[in-house]
């Protein structure tokens, strides 16, 4: 699958994505979602191609799946049978990824990413966003997994290698948290109520967004206790430093869904361009 030059540059997405109950619930966030998936082909094309990063796919380096059919996986557990019967059908784009695999090179060791041909598909993390913002599953979606034990400036230098693509009519979706502490939520949290530790820390990403400081990002964990809390582990923030590489210094940025679920996870979203 040979992209063609657009004229106008996708923009690039990180996503909130929060309880996996998002998809089938009637929230504010879903209807963001939604929203934010009209307006391709009216504000921007539609996308040709979908890349997408999710927080949960984890793997020993990087990998993109190269399959024709990505299954959709249901990594969560102890919700209701509506959830498990969705579906996201979208088509891979198996000519694409092996294109791009020779092209994205590994920051640790040079090495091509490698390709994903049975294991893995569109995990909750990209589907569950993806579903609301584009239902009629259409646009091939490729999924990038994270090394989640490389550090975090490698995952921002794989992010600026994605800048190229965003001129090929491929949208850049990112999904994660800027905050996400499962073990201190609260079930009876309204949307706007957090822990004061939770808005101080998705205050500080949203500053360093504002302000152009993105590879300020990089360094969340000198905030010391505060980043710890945040993440207990950096899955969730991951995403977001590839979002931030593929981000063109200068583009104009703004925020969406920026309010909070079980008052330990943040649902800040941002778009570049």
């Amino acid at each position: 699958m040979n992209l063609p030059s657009f004229s106008t540059r996708m923009p690039v997405l990180f996503v909130g994505h929060g309880s996996p109950m998002n998809v089938i619930e009637d929230s504010a966030y879903r209807r963001a979602w939604q929203n934010l998936g009209a307006q391709f082909g009216v504000r921007w094309p539609k996308p040709k191609l979908i890349l997408c990063i999710s927080a949960h796919w984890l793997t020993q380096g990087w990998w993109l799946t190269g399959m024709d059919k990505p299954k959709t996986i249901h990594d969560f557990g102890g919700f209701p049978q509506e959830l498990f019967d969705q579906q996201y059908p979208a088509p891979g784009a198996p000519e694409w990824t092996a294109q791009t695999a020779r092209l994205l090179r590994q920051p640790n060791n040079g090495l091509p990413v490698g390709i994903d041909l049975t294991d893995w598909g569109l995990d909750h993390g990209a589907w569950g966003v993806l579903k609301p913002m584009f239902p009629a599953a259409d646009i091939p979606v490729v999924q990038l997994s994270i090394d989640d034990q490389r550090p975090a400036a490698e995952h921002f230098a794989l992010g600026r290698q994605l800048r190229a693509l965003r001129g090929q009519g491929v949208l850049i979706l990112a999904s994660g948290n800027t905050v996400h502490n499962l073990r201190t939520m609260n079930r009876s949290a309204a949307d706007a109520d957090a822990y004061d530790w939770v808005m101080e820390f998705d205050q500080w990403v949203a500053e360093q967004i504002s302000s152009g400081r993105l590879e300020t990002l990089v360094e969340f964990q000198a905030q010391g206790e505060l980043a710890k809390k945040a993440h207990p582990s950096v899955e969730h923030f991951l995403p977001l430093l590839y979002a931030a590489g593929a981000a063109e210094a200068g583009e104009s940025v703004a925020f969406f869904n920026e309010g909070y679920q079980l008052a330990s996870i943040a649902m800040r979203s941002v778009i570049w361009g």
